[in-house]
This record gives structure tokens, C-alpha cells and sequence, in this order.
């Protein structure tokens, strides 16, 4: 859940050869490579898949996604050379938000299978040396779990102070903003016990009470729960929202604008982290992520320096909110991460990603999703993912170049905060036509459409209905079909996934914008233990020619392309095709 707060090897036969003669040569090489690396974390050099187990494998015809299905498919995780998989929620849920309303959070949801069947995912996914991390949603609960049902009965409950309740008999409280309910209001009234409970998402999602000792040390259990089953890390939804000023002050006018100054970083977060990792984070081998980063980079390095023992990465949200509809400003985008960067250069640690479940496609909003050029963009959006520093996090279906559906029915969507959203605009007047066709281009169900897994009925995820639609492209745009193909996104990912783990200078060298106000080329070098190479991105549809000699004088040779064309030396100039992304190597 997150609230709206940062092309191949293998297009011709010889460069084929050439890659993977590259690719040996690492092999037999790379790991000395990170010999005298200071500082060096499994998690910093880990490539991470985001699998969301919803939209994943369907294993028994219900048009569902399960566990069983993603072990079916564990032997394509490992063939995409990834590290980790992040997987969005499984716990017991009566799903109003996908999982992320959890009722019981040590089981499964039926919908996905068994512990057993859990088991035998981590089992298999170690086998093959994946690591897990799981979502843990604990901002809020749902209103179904045993201790919503016990607190909501009794003012004189043990469980009352698990929440946030006020009394009516005090009047309404100070207004919240929701973000997921159907009148914006995160105040709900229940008759039970004449009292309004808090929920920032949906009227099902009550926030829980980080105030309360008890209610900490009933997570840090839970965490405790799975780590021994062996998973390798968390990630915190919603977690910078946890820190509430329980006497609940009225806010400013208007303050809804822009929520997060309020309801993010709260006084108290940091000791609940502090406390979170002395109780758990300590005790085991294990990475952590919060979804938000607060308001600021000191902020952000509170969560994460490590002297602070709280976090290991920041998830920050300012460079992917820059894709809209009406497209974004490649100068705004450039000078957002390269900001970032500066800013964790000698200190803490970033999360590099362009989409996510809680995002429409990255193709159709930072790329180019019209076929002429899909295929290209979606190779140069991977690129720029696994050449910057900080850990990638790559959405399922983008090593595809899956591309957003654009439901024109209101009736085709599942997204609770859109259907919720679409009735307030119904109800207060606003323009449909307009609201539909901002949902059609941004909602979240663009990036959960099943997987795309090859040209047969419901793309092969599923022998029954789907629980959503499918994107009607599945027929030419598939794993089955870009497997055959050497050209493929497919492909190309693979290849810039093994050059990254194979290259520590991707991912611990030092990062240098070049060309800061070209408007379509993104260029910039990493640099490490006196190896620099240099990544140009044409994030346009043109013809461009970018100009070495302002800033590089040394010989270029080709490391990577996503065409066929690239010279494998450069001189004083290179002609970019439409999205192309090339990486010389700078001979010092």
C-alpha cells in the first residue's frame, strides 16, 4: 500500500557471442572484484523481484494467484538471476485491500494455499540460493482480526488501547484524512461501545496503537514468528504513518493537501524502530525496508545511517510520482535522483525502483507503451534500474515490458480506494469523464493484471476466470514468446541483471551526472577502484546525438546495448536511437 510522496545483448548473433564471452570472463573474475569493498551487505548487492502472488500463478483454477503457483515457476525466478523476491501479502485476510487488511497475521490467506505450501516456497526458494523478504502490514490491522473484534466490544476491553478510539460522548474528533474512504473521513463511528475508531486507508483497515507496549511486543512476536521460519527480510508497509499524537490536534486548513507532513514521522517512530531492532532486526540476518522515507533527507538518513541501528534502505517516493498521463520533465527527473544520490554518497543506503504494486506500469509511464517502441523503452527503464546505486527492486511483468491495461468501465476495476473514490466524485459533482480517464492511465490495477506467461487461454496463469482481466496483448506480449527470442526485453533483462551482479562498480561506484540539462538524454558515470564506465538513456522517441568531448576524452568501448547498432567503440560522438541505452567502458 503507498500513498501518492525515487537494448540488448542479444540482438544480433555476434553480439550474443560477445556478451557471453563477457559474461564467462566475469565469472572466472568478478569475485575478486569485490575484494577491499568496505561496507559490503548481502541486501546492498541484492537484486530484488517484487512478486505480487495475487496476479503471479494461478495453481488450481479458482483465477486466483497462489503459493503453489509461484513454486511452479520458481525455476523462472532463478533463471532471471534475481536475489530476492519481495512478496506482497499472504496472511489471513478478508481482502478488502488485497491482503493488506490482515486478520491473522500467522497464517495464510485460503485464497493462496497453506502454511505447508508456504514451507515448500521458502524451501525452494533457498534451494536456489532466492532469498524472501515479506510484507508486514502493521500500521493497521483489519477489522476482522481478534483483537479489532475484542477491542470494539468493551470500552473496559484488555484490547481497547490496541487502537485509536474516541469517545462521542467528547464530540467528533478533529478531522483525518483517509486516504481509501468513501467520504475522506479516517473517523469511523461504532455503536458498539458510541465511539470513532482511526483508519488512514479503508473503514476495514483500523490503524493500530504503536502507543501501547503490548501491542509492540504482540509485532515484534509476529516478526519473531517468521524469521524463524528463515525468511531473509521486511518490508514496512505504510510504517512512517505509525507515529500518531494520540491527543489527536486539529490540523490546519487545507492540511489534506499535503497529509504527509502530518501524518508521517511522528515523534515517537524512531524509538519504535530502535526498539523493533534491538528485539528482532539484532537477532537476525535479515533485511528491512519501510515503504516512505518522511519529508526530508535528514529524515530519510534518521531511518536508515546505520550507527542509528534502525533501518537498513529508504523506499523513497519522489522520483516514480513524477510519471503521469501528460508525461513528466526527464530534467525534473534527472535532478531528483541524482539528488538522492548526492545525498546517500557517503552515508546510508537508497532503494532504486520505477514501479511497484501500488503504481501503473513502468513502460506506459516512463517509457513508451506504443509497440514501435515498447520493447526499447522497457529495456532502457531496466537499464537505468540496475545501472544506479542502491538496491533494485523490479516489479514482476516489467521484465516483459507488461504495459497497462486502461479499463474504460468502472465496473472492470478492483481497487477499493478507486471505487471508493469514484462514488465521492459521483456524489459531490465531480467531472466522471475526467476521473476515468486519470484511473484509466494511474490506478494500481494497471500493474496487477495477471502475468503474462504465454498465448494460450487467460495467458496460462489461470484455467479458470480471473479474479481481474487480463491485458488483451497478451497474445503477442508473453514470457513463452520473448523465452524463443534473443532480442527480447526478456533477455535483455537477464543480461543487465548478470552484468550488475558480476560489476561491483555498478553498484558501489561512485555516481556522476553528465549533460545535467539535456532534455532527452539521461547520462552519467560510475566509477570504482579506477574502473569507469559511462550509461547514456535516450528517454525520447528521437534520433539523438550526444557529444563525448565536453566530458570524456578516453577510448569507449561497448559494454551493453539495446540495439544492434551501437559502435563497439566510440569517438567524439554517438548517435542514440528512440530509447536507446548504451554503457561504455572509459579505459583509464
Amino acid at each position: 500500500m503507498r500513498i501518492t510522496l525515487l537494448s540488448a545483448f542479444s540482438i544480433i548473433i555476434v553480439l550474443v557471442f560477445a556478451c557471453k564471452s563477457r559474461t564467462k570472463e566475469n565469472k572466472d573474475t568478478g569475485s575478486a572484484k569485490f575484494d577491499n569493498i568496505p561496507g559490503r551487505k548481502w541486501w546492498k548487492e541484492a537484486i530484488v523481484y517484487q512478486l505480487y502472488p495475487r496476479s503471479f500463478k494461478d495453481s488450481d483454477g479458482d483465477g486466483i494467484g497462489d503459493l503453489q503457483g509461484i513454486i511452479s515457476k520458481l525455476d523462472y525466478l532463478k533463471s532471471l538471476g534475481i536475489d530476492a523476491v519481495w512478496l506482497n501479502p499472504i496472511y489471513s485476510s478478508p481482502n478488502d485491500d488485497n491482503g493488506y487488511d490482515v486478520s491473522d497475521y500467522q497464517n495464510i490467506m485460503k485464497d493462496f494455499g497453506t502454511m505447508e505450501d508456504f514451507d515448500a516456497l521458502l524451501k525452494g526458494l533457498h534451494e536456489r540460493n532466492i532469498k524472501l523478504v515479506m510484507d508486514l502490514v502493521v500500521n493497521h490491522s483489519s477489522d476482522e482480526h481478534e483483537w479489532f473484534k475484542q477491542s470494539r466490544s468493551s470500552r473496559t476491553s484488555p484490547y481497547r488501547n490496541y487502537y485509536h478510539w474516541w469517545n462521542a460522548e467528547r464530540g467528533k474528533p478533529a478531522p483525518r484524512y483517509s486516504l481509501f474512504d468513501v467520504n475522506h473521513d479516517a473517523w469511523m463511528y461504532d455503536s458498539t461501545t458510541n465511539a470513532y475508531y482511526l483508519h488512514y486507508f479503508s473503514r476495514k483497515q483500523p490503524d493500530l496503537n504503536w502507543e501501547n507496549p503490548q501491542l509492540r511486543k504482540e509485532v515484534y512476536d509476529i516478526m519473531k514468528f517468521w524469521a524463524d521460519k528463515g525468511i531473509d527480510g521486511f518490508r514496512l508497509d505504510a510504517f512512517q504513518f505509525v507515529s500518531k499524537d494520540t491527543t489527536f490536534p486539529a490540523f490546519p486548513k487545507n492540511y489534506e493537501k499535503n497529509f504527509i507532513l502530518y501524518y508521517a514521522m511522528g515523534k515517537n517512530l524512531h524509538s519504535y524502530l530502535k526498539e523493533m531492532n534491538q528485539e528482532v532486526f539484532s537477532k537476525y540476518d535479515m533485511m528491512s525496508v519501510a515503504e516512505g522515507a518522511g519529508n526530508s533527507f535528514e529524515d530519510a538518513h534518521n531511518l536508515v545511517d546505520a550507527d542509528r541501528k534502525e533501518l537498513d534502505m529508504a523506499y523513497a517516493f519522489e522520483g516514480v510520482d513524477l510519471g503521469n498521463p501528460k508525461g513528466y520533465d526527464l530534467l525534473q527527473f534527472k535532478e531528483v535522483y541524482s539528488r538522492w544520490d548526492s545525498a546517500f554518497a557517503e552515508k546510508g543506503w537508497l532503494s532504486m525502483f520505477l514501479a511497484n504494486h501500488d503504481q501503473a506500469r513502468m513502460v506506459s509511464r516512463f517509457g513508451n507503451d506504443d509497440p514501435a517502441f515498447r520493447d526499447a523503452s522497457a529495456k532502457m527503464l531496466n537499464t537505468f534500474i540496475l545501472t544506479m546505486r542502491g538496491t533494485p527492486y523490479c516489479y514482476n511483468g516489467d521484465e516483459l515490458a507488461m504495459t497497462n491495461i486502461g479499463f474504460d468501465k468502472i465496473e472492470d476495476y478492483r481497487d477499493v480506494p478507486t471505487l471508493n473514490e469514484y462514488q465521492y466524485q459521483k456524489k459531490t459533482g465531480g467531472n466522471m469523464q475526467d476521473f476515468m480517464e486519470k484511473i484509466k492511465n494511474n490506478c494500481r490495477d494497471n500493474g496487477r493484471t495477471p502475468f503474462q506467461w504465454d498465448a494460450t487461454a487467460n495467458a496460462g496463469f489461470s484455467a479458470g476466470t480471473p479474479w481481474i482481466k487480463i491485458n488483451p496483448n497478451y497474445t503477442s506480449l508473453n514470457a513463452a514468446a520473448q523465452e524463443k527470442d534473443t532480442n527480447s526485453v526478456l533477455n535483455y533483462f537477464r543480461s543487465i541483471v548478470q552484468l550488475r551482479k558480476e560489476n561491483p562498480v555498478l553498484i558501489h561506484g561512485k555516481y556522476t551526472l553528465l549533460d545535467k540539462d539535456n532534455p532527452k538524454v539521461y547520462a552519467y558515470t560510475r566509477e570504482l577502484n579506477g574502473e569507469k564506465w559511462i550509461v547514456l538513456l535516450n528517454f525520447s522517441k528521437d534520433v539523438v546525438v550526444f557529444n563525448f568531448n565536453k566530458y570524456i576524452s578516453t577510448d569507449k568501448s561497448l559494454i551493453l546495448s539495446n540495439y544492434s547498432n551501437a559502435p563497439k567503440t566510440a569517438g567524439a560522438s554517438v548517435s542514440l536511437q528512440p530509447y536507446q541505452a548504451v554503457i561504455y567502458d572509459l579505459k583509464q
